[in-house]
């Protein structure tokens, strides 16, 4: 995740991006709770069609010059979603998002994802970025609309993004890394309106080629999960509200994936609503 200019960066723990390839780690955290047969796959809705871009807006994170409209930067093949499919490497371009045209509380999403081979302008030397961002509110121009962001990047998938928002999580004070309470994490606080701030993952199970990343949403609260591993729990999610000029629980938004200066596809787009078991254990 990164932003266009019209932010400026407070990071809460950033350290420096690796140009490598990222190696695969030994995942630390458990495996979400899977019983098989326990939902069945119709109770899943895909949210792309594999055909076009039916129910996404595309948009700018700051506008071209040359005019191309957003959606230039997204084409549909072969069922997947290719950001910066026709655009050759090493040369100027923007960010761009796609976004849902729907809003959505209470949800599992997931999605496969797979780097291409092409870097732009700012991030040559840089590992590849993207992400997801979820419970997108007051939508500003020509910027990242106000959300939380999974992180999709090399080496930090799972990381999460509190942008013009509040989250609350836990971490190692060794590694300031994300922890569960029972493995020693204390209780952590980022976010601000006017920026964005971060907390990195605290396991990570990338593989060559396509990966998977989920999203478990229960009202102000997320678990991000790579690869059927659980890197990352938030809890009490804030937006700000400026008509109360008060901080006020997040619970639901708009789902948006980014295109940031790195060729990326994205398939197998799906949600479904939480069971009435899940929203109950808060899973």
């Amino acid at each position: 995740m990164r932003y266009g200019t019209a932010l400026v960066a407070i990071i809460f723990v950033c350290l420096p991006a690796e140009a490598r390839p990222p190696r695969p780690r030994t995942p630390a955290a458990p495996v979400i709770n899977k019983i098989p047969g326990a939902v069945p796959d119709s109770a899943w809705t895909p949210l792309f069609n594999g055909k076009d871009l039916t129910g996404w807006t595309a948009a700018y994170a700051k506008e071209p010059l040359d005019g191309r409209p957003a959606s230039a930067l997204f084409a549909v093949e072969n069922g997947t979603i290719h950001a910066y499919p026709t655009e050759p490497d090493g040369s100027e371009q923007v960010q761009a998002f796609i976004e849902t045209n729907v809003d959505y509380k209470d949800y599992r999403i997931s999605l496969e994802y797979k780097w291409g081979t092409k870097k732009f302008p700012p991030r040559m030397d840089l590992v590849r970025d993207a992400g997801l961002v979820y419970h997108i509110y007051e939508n500003p121009e020509f910027n990242w609309p106000h959300g939380v962001e999974a992180q999709i990047q090399e080496g930090d998938t799972g990381d999460l993004w509190a942008i013009s928002s509040l989250a609350t999580s836990s971490i190692l004070p060794e590694t300031q890394r994300y922890a569960r309470h029972a493995d020693g994490g204390v209780s952590v606080r980022v976010g601000t309106y006017e920026g964005y701030e971060r907390i990195r993952h605290g396991a990570l199970n990338e593989v060559p080629g396509w990966n998977t990343l989920e999203v478990i949403v229960r009202g102000d609260t997320s678990t991000h999960i790579v690869n059927g591993f659980v890197n990352m729990r938030t809890t009490n999610l804030k937006k700000w509200d400026s008509a109360r000029k008060a901080w006020v629980p997040l619970t639901h938004g708009r789902i948006l994936l980014q295109a940031e200066y790195a060729e990326v596809y994205y398939r197998n787009i799906r949600i479904r609503p939480l069971t009435a078991e899940e929203m109950k254990a808060g899973r």
